[in-house]
């Protein structure tokens, strides 16, 4: 079991990824603070597997995820996380039913995570509800935002984006997750690279 002292230290990132969007008594802190539990994951490393009930609401500390499906025997990336935010599955997590998305490390990862019924209790506490309905509403947003690229932007016109808004995923994503969240093959996306660094 972790040193209470240590945990708080450990679980400061999180206070500050709350307090980015409510304010937070440290009465209300210390409730939040005894629910998650520590986890660390190696790269690669699946967090969730589709056909299993994603039972957690996760917070990454540190590291890099992606999420990806499998369609005729392929892995199609749906989008990533880097820390420090906090991420589910979140069709699987809210209905209770399997996933049907895999969520995997692409870096070594610390992860505190609460059950659904723990997360459930903490709903009683006004600040953690206010805090989950402003984040789900943040969610749905930026996963709006990713289909409407994908039905209307180019290929070429995302990655100018990712370079401009996401920098550090150019950095940190292999190429290969990258190009499939694109929706191209990696080849096509060195070629799209080449052009973008000739024009600039």
């Amino acid at each position: 079991m972790l040193n209470p002292d240590i945990k708080r230290i450990k679980l400061v990132a999180l206070r500050s990824f709350i307090e980015n969007y409510i304010s937070l008594s440290n009465e209300d802190w210390s409730v939040i603070d005894s629910k998650f539990e520590k986890k660390v994951y190696p790269r690669n490393h699946n967090i969730l597997q589709a056909g299993n009930v994603c039972h957690h609401l996760m917070f990454l500390e540190k590291g890099l995820l992606r999420y990806f499906t499998i369609k005729e025997g392929l892995e199609v990336n749906k989008f990533f996380t880097i820390a420090p935010y906090l991420f589910t599955s979140q069709n699987s997590y809210f209905q209770r039913k399997e996933s049907k998305e895999y969520i995997q490390t692409i870096e070594p990862s610390i992860v505190w995570q609460i059950t659904y019924d723990q997360n459930q209790a903490l709903l009683e506490l006004p600040s953690w509800n206010k805090f989950a309905r402003k984040l789900t509403q943040e969610v749905q947003y930026f996963t709006e935002c990713i289909l409407e690229d994908l039905q209307s932007e180019s290929a070429e016109s995302r990655y100018k984006r990712i370079m401009t808004n996401h920098p550090e995923y150019l950095k940190r994503i292999p190429l290969k997750h990258l190009a499939s969240f694109l929706g191209i093959a990696p080849q096509s996306l060195s070629r799209i690279r080449k052009k973008v660094m000739l024009t600039q």
